[in-house]
């Protein structure tokens, strides 16, 4: 994983929409895409190719149409590198405080 290309590519709100659009409706065109945005068709290709260069979004062929579809992988290796750790300490202290409040011994 190239982890600042995820980076970079999640920067942009842009991006971030084109994801979320894909996430609630996997497969879809470029003009399908195109539609739920207020941009070009240029803007949107560019914006698109972020992120398949980040490996966020995969593409497939069917026929003259070109799907998009959300590759989860990239953000799972975000999760497990960047996020998981701080979330699991923050985790760890409610239960402690649970636990001191409750009066367990454990």
């Amino acid at each position: 994983m190239d982890a600042d290309k995820v980076f970079k590519a999640l920067g942009d709100p842009t991006r971030r929409k084109l994801l979320d659009l894909l996430c609630e409706r996997n497969g879809q065109t470029l003009g399908q895409l195109c539609e739920q945005l207020e941009m070009t068709r240029q803007s949107t290709t560019q914006h698109l190719g972020l992120l398949e260069d980040a490996n966020l979004v995969t593409t497939q062929r069917r026929g003259r149409e070109k799907l998009h579809f959300i590759n989860p992988v990239p953000l799972h290796d975000v999760y497990e590198r960047w996020i998981r750790k701080f979330e699991m300490q923050r985790l760890r202290l409610l239960h402690d405080l649970k636990h001191s409040l409750e009066g367990d011994p454990e």
